[in-house]
């Protein structure tokens, strides 16, 4: 006895399934990798921050700070944020760098942080800044001032000393 002859007709439909899947995996497969360039190119660094080492002082009698850059790259002012603690207090009103005159402040900076100066701040320059008595706190002899440098937002150096 002969087996039942199976129909021609069904075997195309099965055919159709299995391409589907491959196109299916393949779409999902394209999609996905779409989605993890997007996200790894918004990973991307940018620029980073210059490189450098700063030395600082504090003079309690007179308010005066004083920062040396002591090597490494050239800092853009114009990119600078500097922020200012005393004891761990941050000062009513920061300097604005550069600047000519800013509240809080008495008379101009010296060097780069001042704004009628080249805006480069290179190795063996020193910048200046007096803290007003009308700015809180004001730093005095023995307490602890600190200095935070950024760059477009991001650290380049925080820096702390004792005032004479």
């Amino acid at each position: 006895m002969r087996p039942p002859e199976r129909s021609v007709e069904h075997a195309p439909d099965r055919a159709i399934s299995p391409v589907i899947g491959v196109v299916a995996l393949l779409a999902i497969t394209v999609c996905l990798a779409g989605v993890l360039a997007m996200g790894v190119a918004s990973m991307s660094p940018g620029s980073t921050p210059p490189t450098a080492a700063f030395e600082l002082e504090a003079d309690g009698d007179t308010g005066e700070i004083t920062i040396e850059h002591v090597a490494g790259d050239a800092v853009d002012v114009r990119d600078l944020s500097v922020a200012i603690r005393v004891d761990g207090t941050a000062l009513s009103s920061q300097p604005p760098v550069p600047f000519v005159g800013a509240d809080g402040f008495d008379g101009a900076p010296g060097g780069a942080f001042n704004g009628e100066a080249a805006p480069q701040w290179r190795p063996g320059e020193r910048v200046h800044l007096t803290v007003a008595r009308t700015n809180d706190p004001v730093p005095e002899s023995g307490d602890t001032v600190t200095v935070i440098l950024s760059s477009d937002g991001r650290p380049v150096a925080t820096l702390e000393t004792t005032a004479s």
